[in-house]
Parts: structure tokens; C-alpha cells; sequence
């Protein structure tokens, strides 16, 4: 057992390192969730026979936290005149549509974002998924035992695999297969809780989720590269080392155009405010570096977007920076001659406002 937990440790440590490199945008309490539909059979797990076959259909909420791990909750309704073990608890002859409905809440795991780096854009991934539910029988009292008049009720638990595949150009539906077992937990004297296949429940399902947009403007995880955000932070840093008074960023050089001749730009005349991919507010950091501009001094401003989207929305996300940054300014007695947005600059990813301090 203790070689068993050492191989774990180094498989755990084996997987932090790999993905130590990448890092995923903070997500807010209602991204990442998904609403699907699906349907499926099931029939008694005593691997002598798969009748009779009980139809289910139901509803799945789910949410993702990480890229591995999420939960979900789960309504079946059944349909067909199934048992859980002959002789005993069923629901035939119940004189209702839906025979019994099972409500559960499953945690989630995905294997392939586990042991493979995350990639939004995967077609196919495998995953696990297990809980706890209550199932609750609509029973012909006369099949039902005596101490249940009418119905009854079962504590239950699901394992399952799931196999999905993703679909459409933004990975916004998944369509997913997935073999389980449904256990009942309280098919014993006085509802004990025991595990047994007489009394378990194999069944296949399909279904398909929609993953809803998530504040990021995707629909699923946005993922920065640590170590190519370093190597570029580093890179600037030894071109302003080599030349400390000059600016050599060439989305300043293109979205600054005129500056007088008897003045020379260099870092002392510009402040730069860097905004969150698609947003245009302020952070704390951002008014910090704005309160250095005196009051009474005159400023141009240039609002720049990144190359992802399309023209007109980066158009008017530059113009958007630009007039917020504006109007700070101008609350604390700054003269803004000029605030424009001049959209996509560059190739770089320069989501950025330029103060040029005149």
C-alpha cells in the first residue's frame, strides 16, 4: 500500500510539473456551466440477463471549476416496468407514465485534460463521473412491500465513463456517451447500506451539453502560457535596459504619430495601462500609474485592442479604453486633447492605453 501511495505522489507530481507552465484566466461564480439533455436504457446487472429494459430520459446542470474537475446534478425519469432484483422492490404496473425518477449530484473528471495538456479546442475527451442520489418508485401497491404503501424511496449512487466529443467552430456543444451503473445503497433489511450487483442497475446513455459563453467571451477556459508571457516580459526588459531612456515597443511607435520635434519620446512621457482580454475597466494598478500625471497637464490617449475578434468590436473596445482612461484623467484635472481608439496595432497582443504626457 505505501509503494501504491509513493507511485500516486510521483504520477501527482509528474502532472503538476508538465502543466506548471500554464495558467488559466480567473473564472467568475457563473462561467463554465453547461445544461444538457439525454437519454438511454438500462436493465438489471446480473450479467444473465439485460430484460427487462427500462427507458430513462432527464436533464443534466453542471459546472466545470478546472479543466479536470466539475459536478453536475442529474434528474432520470424512467419509464419502463423494470426491477431492481426480481422478486423484490420494482415499479410494475404502476399505472404512470414515468415509473421512478432518480435526482443525484456527480462529480466529474476529465482524464484526458488530467494527463494531457489542456487544449480548448480538443475534439475528444474521456472522463469519469460518480455520486450520490435518491430514487424515488411510483409502485402498484401490491408489488411494493407492505412496509411501503404506494411508492418507496432509495438511497442510491452512479459510476460511469463518459466519451465526448466536441462540437462546432467554438467547442460550445458536446455530444458524449456514457455507460454507468446506477447502484440502489438501500435494498437490505432496514435500508442498510451495501453495494451488490443484484441489485444494481447497468445502463448506456447519450446526451448532449451546451456549454454557455463564459466572461472570458469563450466557452470554455481561457489559457495563458506562463513561460511565453515571461520570455516576452524578460525581452522588453532587456531592450529597456539597453536603451533606458527610449521606448522600442512597436505598438507605441505606430499609435503615437505626432510628437513635437523639440521633444524627445521616451519613457518619462508615456503611461501605459494594460486591460484584461475584451474588458475596458480600470484596475487599482491602472489608476495608480494615471494619479502620476499631474493636474493642469496636457495628454493624448490611444486606445489599442488585440488581434483576436473581429475589426469593428476591436474598433470600438480601443475607443472604449481610450475614453476611460479619459475620463479619469479629466476627474482629476488633467486636459485631455485627444482620446482615440486605434484599433488593432501591431501583431502583438497589445491590449493597451497609451498616455503620452505632453
Amino acid at each position: 500500500m505505501k509503494k501504491f501511495l509513493i507511485a500516486l505522489s510521483v504520477l501527482a507530481m509528474g502532472i503538476t510539473s508538465a502543466q506548471a507552465q500554464i495558467a488559466y484566466e480567473k473564472a467568475k461564480p457563473f462561467d463554465n456551466v453547461y445544461l444538457g439533455i439525454e437519454g438511454g436504457v438500462m436493465g438489471p446487472m446480473n450479467f444473465k440477463h439485460f430484460t427487462p429494459l427500462n427507458a430513462a430520459a432527464g436533464l443534466k446542470l453542471g459546472k466545470n471549476f478546472s479543466p479536470v474537475w466539475g459536478a453536475n446534478l442529474e434528474g432520470l425519469a424512467f419509464f419502463g416496468d423494470n426491477r431492481w432484483q426480481t422478486g423484490s422492490l420494482g415499479f410494475s404496473n404502476s399505472h404512470t407514465v414515468v415509473r421512478a425518477i432518480n435526482l443525484g449530484l456527480n462529480g466529474t473528471l476529465n482524464f484526458t485534460n488530467l494527463f494531457c495538456e489542456y487544449n480548448p479546442d480538443r475534439r475528444f475527451e474521456v472522463g469519469a463521473e460518480a455520486g450520490i442520489g435518491y430514487w424515488i418508485t411510483y409502485g402498484d401497491k401490491h408489488i411494493i412491500q407492505t412496509s411501503n404503501t404506494g411508492d418507496d424511496t432509495e438511497l442510491t449512487a452512479k459510476t460511469g465513463l463518459t466519451f465526448a466529443y466536441n462540437l462546432g467552430e467554438k467547442r460550445a456543444w458536446q455530444l458524449y456517451v456514457e455507460p454507468a451503473v446506477l447502484w440502489n445503497l438501500t435494498h437490505g433489511p432496514g435500508d442498510a447500506i451495501q453495494f451488490g450487483k443484484q441489485a444494481a442497475q447497468l445502463g448506456l446513455f447519450v446526451g448532449l451539453n451546451y456549454k454557455f459563453k463564459t466572461s472570458n467571451g469563450t466557452h470554455n477556459f481561457k489559457v495563458w502560457n506562463v513561460g511565453e508571457l515571461n520570455d516576452e516580459i524578460n525581452s522588453l526588459r532587456d531592450q529597456l535596459n539597453a536603451k533606458p531612456k527610449e521606448v522600442v515597443k512597436e505598438v507605441v511607435k505606430e499609435v503615437v504619430k505626432e510628437v513635437p520635434a523639440q521633444q524627445t519620446l521616451c519613457i518619462d512621457n508615456l503611461v501605459f495601462v494594460t486591460f484584461a482580454q475584451g474588458k475596458y475597466n480600470l484596475t487599482n494598478e491602472a489608476k495608480k500609474a494615471l494619479d502620476d500625471v499631474k493636474e493642469g497637464r496636457h495628454v493624448q490617449i490611444v486606445g489599442t485592442a488585440s488581434p483576436e475578434g473581429p475589426k469593428d468590436l476591436n474598433q470600438r473596445l480601443s475607443q472604449n479604453r481610450a475614453d476611460v482612461v479619459a475620463k479619469y484623467l479629466q476627474s482629476r484635472g488633467v486636459i485631455v486633447d485627444e482620446a482615440k481608439g486605434a484599433g488593432v496595432q501591431g501583431v502583438t497582443s497589445n491590449r493597451l492605453a497609451v498616455v503620452y504626457v505632453k
